[in-house]
């Protein structure tokens, strides 16, 4: 294909859940960081909050418990989580066929970026495992004021990119994924590899679910991708 030609969409993708499986590891990690804070959940109350801002999450949390925490206790249990997740990155694959998902659309010159509520400290190794490329647009918590469910990160990712919100597919694992997307007015597509079933994404707005990024792969005529040959 030329560069002139229009291949599809521009895919923003968000990273954990959706091309790592590391949305476990987050669970355990904000588990060790609560109780640290004093503050005690069964994993499954976590689990579902995981993919939004982490001072959502906590303010979430906090309701649920009815504990308040002080801007001190956010930004020490924050940091505790940072270090506890650090200690389970080893454990931390990619999905099956993220990689290859990624070097498909570089491939076929479908532009690409991601965009994760995660802090940049915490992305980094999982970006490389990826084999993210340096010069790949990457959004992280750092660079914005609000993240997921706001659609901040992604209005970000698709301005890196140079196209518009709405041009854009936005591929999630949660609900918060959705919800940002929906607000960025971009199509919505949920991957069921960071544990939300198949009616929670599509009442979250999903247009598609597929199971993980290789089941994507094998379906982006659906998303809008000109295949080869198509």
């Amino acid at each position: 294909m030329t560069s002139r030609q229009r291949r599809g969409p521009a895919f923003l993708f968000d990273l954990d859940g959706t091309l790592v499986d590391s949305v476990y590891q987050h669970v355990l990690a904000w588990r060790e960081a609560l109780e640290q804070g004093g503050i005690e959940l069964a994993v499954w109350r976590i689990h579902r909050r995981i993919g939004m801002s982490g001072g959502l999450f906590l303010d979430g949390l906090a309701r649920e418990t009815g504990r308040r925490l002080t801007p001190e206790d956010v930004a020490r249990i924050q940091k505790a989580h940072a270090v506890a997740f650090k200690r389970q990155v080893s454990q931390v694959r990619p999905l099956p066929g993220a990689a290859e998902l990624l070097a498909y659309l570089s491939q076929a010159g479908v532009p690409w970026a991601v965009a994760t509520s995660g802090w940049l400290e915490s992305a980094r190794p999982l970006l490389e495992m990826l084999g993210v490329p340096a010069e790949a647009p990457v959004v992280t918590r750092d660079q914005v004021e609000h993240a997921k469910p706001d659609p901040d990160l992604f209005l970000a990712a698709a301005e890196r990119l140079k196209v518009a919100a709405e041009d854009s597919v936005v591929v999630g694992d949660s609900v918060w994924d959705l919800l940002a997307a929906r607000r960025a007015r971009a199509l919505g597509v949920g991957l069921l590899s960071g544990g939300y079933g198949q009616d929670e994404l599509e009442r979250g707005g999903a247009y598609r679910v597929y199971q993980d990024p290789a089941d994507l792969s094998r379906h982006l005529d659906e998303v809008g991708v000109r295949l080869s040959g198509g």
